[in-house]
């Protein structure tokens, strides 16, 4: 894992909080200084904080624990879903179900569902109308949306991490009730002590967000040890497709020229041969 470094951050805008008058109180702590109306955040402080919740991440996948990515606003979606799949990991990106965690019994029921509308040569949909059949896929629809990142989770995750603890406050108060560790980076106006593991840094920003959790997500899988097989094979297979095809296409090319010339040179001779016997007549 390539260690991060405080250029990084500071390039990526992560020292940028909100306006001061929308800060927490409790956030005082992370605040470096004030600039132009704007709170800045310390990020000797975020570097620390990163490197504590890479430690714990260390320890919880080590005991083969399992991590859930949350990050359901429109700026973390895309990155969340790409960081959790790189290291093996479940995610939500779509709105938090309230019960995910706290009522899981349902939520597996619900899950069970949609693998049985998606199961193929299902007698499911035998003997139905055309209007039940169409009911039927907008609720494997819905059911494929909301639970596309948690299909194959079985338990209750070790650990959560997520992105704006501001915004997932749902997600955080049934992980405290369940006493599940939540990993959060918080921003300025955010209340840090209600994540057991805060990394404060700008939770609004792209390249920000992509920064810390890729981090993270090299965290779990150096633990690992290494990248999951499905995520290698994909891309080898690929590579090996246009190894195949590639010489086959050039063959083609190669060889289309030389048909034309060779049917050049035969009409040649039969224009010759024409002539010479139009002559000897």
């Amino acid at each position: 894992m390539a260690e991060l470094k405080f250029e990084d951050l500071l390039g990526t805008g992560a020292h940028f909080g909100h306006v001061t008058r929308k800060w927490n109180p409790k956030f005082a702590p992370y605040i470096l200084m004030e600039k132009n109306g704007v709170h800045i955040i310390d990020l000797e402080q975020t570097l620390k904080a990163i490197d504590t919740a890479s430690k714990f991440l260390n320890k919880v996948v080590s005991k083969n624990g399992e991590v859930l990515f949350v990050g359901t606003k429109k700026q973390a979606r895309d990155i969340v879903q790409q960081e959790a799949d790189r290291c093996g990991m479940f995610y939500i990106v779509e709105r938090w179900l309230g019960g995910t965690l706290t009522n899981f019994t349902t939520i597996k029921k619900s899950i069970k569902r949609l693998k049985m509308l998606e199961k193929e040569g299902s007698n499911l949909y035998d003997n139905l109308t055309k209007k039940e059949t169409q009911m039927l896929n907008r609720e494997r629809v819905k059911l494929s949306d909301q639970h596309r990142g948690i299909k194959d989770m079985r338990r209750l995750p070790e650990a959560v991490i997520l992105v704006d603890a501001q915004y997932e406050e749902i997600a955080i108060q049934e992980a405290t009730r369940l006493e599940i560790p939540v990993i959060a980076i918080v921003d300025s106006n955010t209340d840090p002590t209600k994540v057991d593991y805060p990394i404060p840094a700008n939770d609004d920003s792209i390249r920000s967000i992509q920064l810390i959790l890729s981090s993270l997500a090299d965290a779990i899988n150096e633990t690992r040890g290494g990248v999951p097989e499905e995520k290698v094979t994909e891309p080898v297979v690929k590579a090996d497709k246009v190894e195949e095809e590639v010489p086959v296409v050039k063959e083609i090319q190669a060889d289309t020229p030389e048909e034309t010339v060779v049917a050049e040179e035969v009409s040649d001779e039969e224009a010759t041969d024409t002539d010479a016997s139009g002559e000897e007549e």
